[in-house]
């Protein structure tokens, strides 16, 4: 099934397809991780996208039921260089492509991943299509010069009903942008008890459940058309502990008055080293995002920031001064990725325990 890909300033690259045989289009952009493919394509923080893997062989280890980030993936498409289809580990139960077809979704391989990176590194994000052969390029690229996609991203992941995982510690309600599993995982081994809510939950419904603490969840898009997220973390801060990870640290520094804008083609992988300004000490993490909070904006707010990106000095934390609040811009619950940063779940615990013994 030859397909090719075609990006909106021109570029084609030619390859084999994968998966379902319908076309695909989103934003394209990379991920140079080395390992990790099935939790990169089951991370809703990829919705909407066409995600480039830099590393050349993708699909050695297949699919397994242990490593999903979320019960249905929200990526548009996959691009490798080389597919296996014949995995190797004692964990695997599907290929790469059996899984593509049975979520139907569409990918393409053997084409030239470095070129393609070194295009999205020069020129920025740009709109993409996966299409079949034969397709006309121009006519694409028409399209794809005018086409505006969804922008309700995080309306499309969060969960639609409240739910519960179960705990005997500490009441945290997780605030579902885009959530993945990873976030559940961490406080539920720390014995949290865990209530996850809608993306439009309001801060009168959260403080009705009495929550020792509030995590804001990862997730996709601009963390400006999050309607409603600002109001949300106004009612809630100073009531109780907060924690942000990645959309929801975005989503922190516009509330409190920051700014955030779009990076040139993002930071996605898990060998992404940052600062951690109080510490002085250095963390490899796992990143996905393609905005940031603009620094010169946080001096006229009451946030400090306390990481930052070594790659390219960008922001990757902050805290409040006077609430207990605090937010990063990567992972610390990883997967995939190194678990350096894991610590901060318990900085968000001791957090819960200051604050309980200074309001009680």
């Amino acid at each position: 099934m030859k397909k090719k890909v075609i990006l909106e300033s021109g570029e084609v690259f030619d390859g084999i397809g994968f998966g379902a045989e319908q076309d695909t289009a989103g934003e394209v952009v990379f991920n140079t991780g080395m390992t990790g493919y099935q939790e990169l394509i089951s991370d809703p923080s990829y919705c909407g996208q066409i995600v480039c893997m830099t590393y050349p062989l993708i699909g050695n280890y297949g699919i397994n039921r242990d490593d999903y980030e979320s019960i249905e993936p929200a990526i548009k498409g996959l691009i490798v260089k080389e597919l296996c289809d014949l995995p190797s580990n004692f964990r695997t139960q599907m290929t790469l492509d059996e899984f593509f077809i049975k979520k139907n979704l569409s990918g393409i391989s053997g084409i030239d991943t470095r070129r393609l990176t070194r295009i999205l590194r020069n020129k920025g994000v740009v709109k993409g299509k996966i299409v079949n052969a034969e397709t006309d390029e121009n006519s694409v690229v028409e399209e794809l010069k005018v086409i505006n996609f969804p922008t309700n991203q995080v309306e499309q992941v969060s969960t639609k009903t409240a739910y519960a995982s179960p705990g005997r510690g500490f009441k945290v309600v997780l605030v579902d942008f885009g959530s993945k599993l990873g976030i559940i995982r961490e406080l539920s081994q720390r014995n949290c008890d865990i209530i996850v809510v809608s993306q439009d939950t309001t801060a009168e419904e959260i403080l009705l459940m009495d929550p020792d603490g509030i995590m804001l969840s990862n997730g996709p898009g601009d963390p400006e058309d999050v309607i409603g997220a600002s109001e949300l973390i106004n009612g809630l801060l100073g009531k109780v502990p907060i924690f942000g990870i990645c959309l929801g640290h975005q989503l922190i520094g516009l509330a409190c008055g920051a700014k955030t804008y779009k990076l040139k083609f993002g930071h996605r992988g898990g060998n992404h080293p940052v600062l951690d300004l109080e510490k002085n000490k250095v963390a490899i993490t796992s990143q996905n995002h393609g905005y940031a909070i603009d620094q010169e904006s946080l001096k006229d707010t009451d946030l400090i920031e306390t990481h930052i990106a070594l790659n390219d000095r960008t922001n990757e934390g902050v805290k409040h001064k006077i609430h207990p609040c605090f937010s990063v811009q990567y992972h610390p619950e990883a997967s995939p990725g190194p678990e350096d940063a894991n610590y901060l779940f318990d900085d968000f615990i001791e957090l819960m325990y200051q604050f309980k013994n200074v309001t009680v």
